[in-house]
């Protein structure tokens, strides 16, 4: 079928694979895309970037964030026509968003500056914060945070300016940074608004039943570092969740309005979700074009066979942020642990992946050039590579220029929700923002990337480990080389930066 007959969310989304060659007998473990893949995908029409970017009015949370730590939190953002912002943060004792810990109420000024060198598609911005007030929303919130300002000297300064908690009061603002008093108390905190210095806005229409397009604006920050230690210094090269406008945002919301209507002296109690046990069995797919860290754009799919605890996924990497050029696809397989409970992310699931074997397709001339340099034995048998041709790397231990290592084990986090339209969705642990891999138990993730779609149970016995099959696509490389991540492939050698 020619790519233009298929649908929108198969093309943009899967770019081919929904409609890839189903393979061998049946029970023979080989991934078959289904048509029906296509459905559950949200119907979405193409993004549209808005260059330079229009931040001014209110953006909001659509539902909790998670961010490393773990931190738990909703956010509402209003920009101003003179460039001014006023921020709330709500942080929460619950990864639902039910129990207000603290609210943060920060002041400043932003500017946009110039299109990013770093991360293409984005605006870098420069900020300059004017007020930071914190809001208890009850006396052990208090105590948390005093006993993190009192681990060092700076923050036992600042500890000082929070009452004690026999003298806490409901609703009272306390100022952590102030124009008008010495000292910041943000560093003491690990606290920063670096998200600021990264900025996207996108536009796309969401379909209505019986009823026109509706216009949904998203706004792209910074991400977060996810080792605490470096998060004062780090300057953002991806995104994290985005914030959509409060005027225009998706619908259903169950979030939207709550978050929209509150304060830093009111914050938001979000609707309890549906809780929904860890069932991998099946297709997930990329919502769509996907931005990391060290200037990744990829999408990815994964089929996970439940009776066997065998997965295999296909990571298509592009170097553009609509995903339309593509330049490398790596398929990948291998098994997966029983999964337990996590103690420090509540809701989150703790598994053990490993990856066994491995396929790696050059997409375009850049990354063929490339391969076709790499020392022998470093990448796949003797040949040359080409274009769109797919080889078994599993011989060779990986791909060392593409920095994949075989074999490779990773500690990851799990998570299944429901959305308001009743789709499943799969939170998979957050790649570290160095590079590295979480190979070991301290490294597990405590966030989570940006949720796949379900699109298809596994409906026939799939015990037999699945058989590597070839399927279009490509991804965009970035200047840092790193093991195979399992569920996110954090690729991008240095050596493409020369090509």
């Amino acid at each position: 079928m020619p790519a233009a007959m298929l649908p929108y969310a198969c093309v943009l989304v899967l770019l081919g694979a929904c409609m890839a060659e189903a393979a061998g007998a049946a029970g023979g473990g080989r991934l078959h895309w289904e048509p029906r893949c296509q459905q559950p995908l949200p119907d979405r029409m193409p993004s549209t970037a808005v260059l330079p970017p229009r931040l001014d009015g209110p953006w909001i949370s659509t539902g909790c964030e998670v961010r490393p730590g773990p931190e738990f939190l909703t956010r509402s953002y209003t920009f101003f026509p003179n460039r001014l912002f006023r921020a709330y943060q709500f942080y929460y004792r619950d990864p639902f968003c039910q129990e207000p810990a603290h609210s943060l109420l920060i002041k400043g000024k932003v500017r946009l500056r110039r299109a990013s060198w770093v991360t293409r598609g984005a605006t870098e911005a420069d900020y300059h914060l004017h007020k930071v007030g914190i809001v208890f929303h009850g006396r052990q919130a208090l105590l948390d945070v005093t006993g993190r300002l009192n681990q060092t000297q700076a923050g036992r300064d600042c500890a000082q300016r929070l009452p004690p908690a026999w003298a806490w009061l409901p609703g009272a603002l306390y100022e952590l940074l102030s124009t008008r008093a010495e000292g910041d108390c943000m560093a003491a905190l690990g606290f920063t608004m670096h998200e600021l210095s990264l900025v996207r806005v996108q536009r796309h229409l969401q379909p209505q039943p019986r009823a026109a397009p509706r216009l949904v604006e998203e706004l792209y920050l910074g991400d977060i570092h996810t080792d605490w230690a470096e998060r004062q210094q780090y300057r953002p090269t991806g995104y994290q969740r985005p914030l959509q406008s409060a005027l225009h945002h998706a619908r259903p919301c169950p979030a939207c309005g709550l978050v929209a209507r509150s304060d830093v002296r009111h914050p938001p109690a979000l609707p309890a979700p549906l809780a929904l046990p860890l069932r991998l069995g099946g297709r997930w797919v990329s919502a769509g074009c996907e931005a990391r860290p060290a200037v990744l754009f990829l999408t990815r799919h994964f089929t996970f066979h439940a009776p066997g605890r065998s997965w295999e996924g296909s990571y298509r990497h592009y170097s553009d942020p609509a995903c339309r050029q593509p330049t490398f696809t790596v398929h990948a397989a291998g098994r997966y642990s029983r999964g337990t409970p996590s103690a420090r992310v509540r809701g989150g699931t703790e598994l053990v992946f490993e990856v066994t074997r491995a396929h790696v397709t050059p997409m375009d001339q850049v990354t063929t050039a490339m391969l076709n340099f790499s020392a022998p034995g470093s990448c796949g048998g003797p040949g040359a590579w080409a274009v769109g041709t797919e080889r078994d790397v599993t011989a060779t231990n990986g791909c060392l220029p593409l920095g994949i290592r075989l074999p490779h084990v990773e500690y990851e986090l799990f998570k299944m929700e429901q959305d308001a339209l009743g789709q499943s969705l799969l939170f998979i642990g957050q790649r570290p923002t160095d590079g590295s891999s979480p190979d070991t138990p301290e490294k597990r993730p405590t966030s989570y990337q940006a949720p796949l779609v379900l699109c298809g149970r596994e409906v026939r016995d799939s015990s037999r480990p699945p058989q590597l099959q070839k399927a279009p696509g490509g991804g965009g490389p970035g200047p840092r080389v790193a093991p195979l991540p399992l569920l996110l492939l954090v690729l991008g050698p240095a050596s493409l930066q020369w090509l």
